[in-house]
């Protein structure tokens, strides 16, 4: 029986989960090593949720030290069927305002040291990635959102770099003609890797600064960031506590089935050291 249908990942700011009940935490361990932190595993609006903090409580881990493979692995282990995942971003157009709200349906990735697959060492899979967000998912979100008074925006590219430094003037100025829409430097990795597990996910983005491309605004700055997004958090857990309530118990979408047709290497042919480190995530398609 899973431990958790629904995973919440938190980003900065967002640290803990409030009206989680019947709580237990739980280390887990995965053969890419330990995730971000211990699970926070309970009830929310009577659905089984577990949470976890992206950067660690406390905020000690960089985006380039989050071990995803860990993370995504360990929601698959406790039977999460969806994610949300919560995120700071920087708004890279004029309508999208710090204190915005933000429900991307595209990734550009642009990061350089990540490694966002648990294939490779003997097994090869190719996922569909073309529509990268779950589309009930993000829907679910969005309106919540509207409901709970955000100021929300539906779509939209999310840049992912590498950080952890904010972008220079040239830079956010050439990804601004990129026609992206937000940027942020975490999501994407998530995204990639939960595909890959067959797990739904979608991003509630929190528009905390303009980047550094707005001629009439501060550059960004870390303080300037917090603080914006202070004002965030409390919304963003008032979001996520409505949608869950309508989150349906089965899933109609492609993510469940996005392994199908996907693997290219003949099972035979794949060692029984990778059956093993798979095994949550090749069980289906593994005779």
């Amino acid at each position: 029986m899973a431990e958790a249908e629904i995973g919440i990942i938190g980003g900065s700011g967002l640290y803990g989960m409030e009206g989680l009940t019947h709580i237990e935490e739980r280390s887990i361990r995965t053969p890419f090593g330990n995730p971000s932190d211990s699970f926070i595993i309970g009830s929310l609006n009577g659905r089984k949720a577990a949470f976890l903090a992206r950067h660690g409580r406390g905020h000690r881990i960089s985006p380039s030290e989050i071990n995803f493979r860990a993370n995504i692995y360990a929601m698959k282990e406790l039977g999460v069927e969806r994610i949300i995942s919560v995120s700071a971003v920087g708004s890279m157009r004029e309508k999208i305002k710090p204190g915005d709200m933000v429900i991307p349906d595209q990734f550009f990735d642009h990061t350089k040291k990540r490694i966002s697959t648990f294939f490779g060492e003997g097994v090869v899979a190719h996922v569909s990635f073309a529509d990268p967000v779950c589309p009930e998912l993000a829907d679910l979100l969005f309106q919540e959102g509207k409901r709970a008074g955000a100021v929300m925006h539906k779509g939209g590219t999310y840049l992912c770099i590498e950080g952890p430094q904010f972008s220079t003037r040239g830079e956010s100025n050439i990804y601004r003609g990129w026609q992206v829409d937000v940027i942020g430097m975490t999501n994407v990795t998530e995204a990639k890797l939960a595909r890959e597990a067959e797990i739904c996910y979608s991003t509630l983005a929190m528009a905390t600064d303009y980047d550094c491309w707005h001629t009439t605004e501060e550059a960004v700055s870390a303080e300037a960031v917090i603080k914006i997004l202070m004002k965030n958090v409390e919304a963003s857990k008032n979001i996520i506590r409505g949608a869950i309530c309508g989150i349906p118990k089965d899933r109609n979408c492609p993510c469940r089935d996005a392994l199908r047709d996907s693997i290219m290497t003949k099972e035979e042919l794949i060692s029984e050291e990778v059956k093993e480190r798979l095994k949550p995530i090749l069980r289906r398609y593994l005779k």
